[in-house]
């Protein structure tokens, strides 16, 4: 969920292409982003989603599908930067049916409309002709399945009775992994987790995701369900190393194409995908365990 290589910081260790990231302290903070900025944002959306969730549930369905169409036309520019052509359009109206399909009709509709999507994608390509198809396709897919799918099981977190209560769980763990991040790897950051991957990410980063994690999914868990408590440490731990992966993958992605962040459209923030790099995987292993607990 966290911009590139920021969740789990090292101080003063500036990434590839960042001439902001060794700023001690003032408005940018030791991570180079306008702190201020970040924060206003993050409550903001923060209060979408709850708003949303507790007082008209199929408005989130709503929200989560316009915020994925804008990551899929968010992707495909980026990698459009390397002369890789993802059909924009049809791959982004596919994912807004995928999302609200799999809200309304279950983890079968999702399946399906994730399929289709990507038939669709890939012959709508073929009209470019052969040169690149290959990779082309790949990407096509990838955008679909990275998007549509992933963000499908945070819809299909959202129906049934406990599903508002549980879709926050989701969100608070996986903002616990990059808050708990932050903190850790600026204060006490050290030692490189991935430094060819992502400078700036530190093992020390890593334990304060980790601590952050199991105590906001064992008091989430605790407070708001009837599952045991011990339930939200597996909860947790399992996001934290989905989440982690996620960051992990959105930076190998940005570092490939050469750019520090996806967009500019969340101030303090980058773009969508720089905030969705933890929360989509999440959302999948969040929904396998909530399921596997029904």
């Amino acid at each position: 969920m966290s911009p590139d290589d920021e969740s789990t910081a090292i101080p003063g260790q500036a990434g590839a292409g960042d001439p902001a990231a060794d700023q001690p302290g003032g408005e940018h903070g030791r991570a180079g982003r306008p702190l201020l900025a970040a924060v206003g944002v993050g409550l903001g959306l923060g209060a979408v989603v709850i708003a949303s969730l507790f007082f008209f549930t199929p408005a989130f369905a709503l929200v989560v599908a316009a915020v994925m169409a804008l990551a899929v036309v968010e992707l495909a520019r980026a990698l459009a930067m390397t002369q890789v052509r993802v059909p924009t359009w049809p791959v982004a109206i596919g994912t807004v049916l995928t999302v609200l399909g799999a809200y309304h009709y279950g983890p079968t509709v999702l399946v399906g409309l994730f399929a289709a999507t990507a038939v669709g994608g890939l012959f709508t390509r073929m009209r470019a002709g052969p040169a690149g198809f290959v990779r082309d396709a790949s990407a096509t897919v990838f955008v679909t399945a990275y998007v549509g799918l992933l963000g499908g099981f945070a819809t299909l977190l959202a129906r049934g009775a406990h599903g508002p209560y549980e879709t926050l769980t989701f969100v608070a763990v996986t903002v616990a992994s990059d808050v708990g991040g932050y903190a850790a790897g600026v204060l006490a950051g050290r030692h490189p987790m991935a430094p060819v991957i992502s400078p700036k990410k530190s093992w020390e980063g890593f334990g304060g995701s980790a601590l952050a994690c199991l105590i906001t999914g064992g008091l989430m868990v605790w407070l708001g369900t009837d599952y045991p408590w011990w339930v939200g440490l597996i909860l947790g731990g399992a996001v934290v190393l989905v989440a982690t992966a996620g960051d992990l993958m959105e930076s190998m992605i940005k570092r490939d194409l050469g750019i520090k962040d996806m967009g500019t459209l969340l101030p303090g923030h980058g773009g969508i995908m720089d905030r969705l790099d933890s929360l989509l995987p999440s959302a999948f292993i969040c929904w396998v365990i909530f399921a596997l607990l029904h």
